[in-house]
């Protein structure tokens, strides 16, 4: 997955504005080498969202934690080429579904910074609501959605 990380946080695509890049070469790497540590120290991490036609890997979904952060969160990100195709939401409702049905979670957060957007429609798309304002240890105040389980298949058929 190396490959995807170093394309979104190069400077020259502009992907990883909202998620702290652009990073160099070896930070990507670092990015790519935390993700995967993660599951070994927490249980739960970032998946890998893949086309299916092709097998190209576009970006990253899963649960996190950071050392020091307030709580865990749903977080999402993807190459540009991705985007506006429904794969972030497709891929979080598979995650979130996963946290509550799986990892017995009582409830799922994420939070974004103010000015992402495309994170707060995507939130708000999942059926998420501002339940608290927080500031963060990189000083910055964000508001704290909760995502609801999502429907099963049944139940959304019904």
């Amino acid at each position: 997955d190396f490959p995807t990380y170093r394309a979104f946080y190069d400077a020259a695509t502009g992907d990883s504005a909202d998620y702290g890049g652009p990073r160099s070469e070896k930070e990507a790497w670092r990015k790519l080498a935390a993700d995967i540590g993660h599951w070994h120290l927490r249980g739960y991490g970032m998946f890998s969202i893949v086309r299916r036609d092709d097998a190209a890997v576009l970006g990253g979904c899963g649960l996190c934690w950071p050392e020091g952060w307030p709580s865990h969160e749903l977080t999402w990100w993807l190459l540009g080429e991705g985007r506006g195709a429904g794969y972030a939401t497709e891929a979080s409702r598979a995650v979130i579904g996963w946290a509550y049905a799986d990892l017995g979670w009582s409830r799922v957060e994420t939070h974004m910074r103010d000015e992402n957007g495309a994170a707060r429609r995507l939130a708000k798309r999942l059926g998420g609501s501002v339940d608290r304002r927080e500031t963060f240890p990189d000083g910055r105040t964000r508001d704290v959605f909760v995502l609801p389980e999502p429907a099963s298949e049944k139940e959304a058929a019904a």
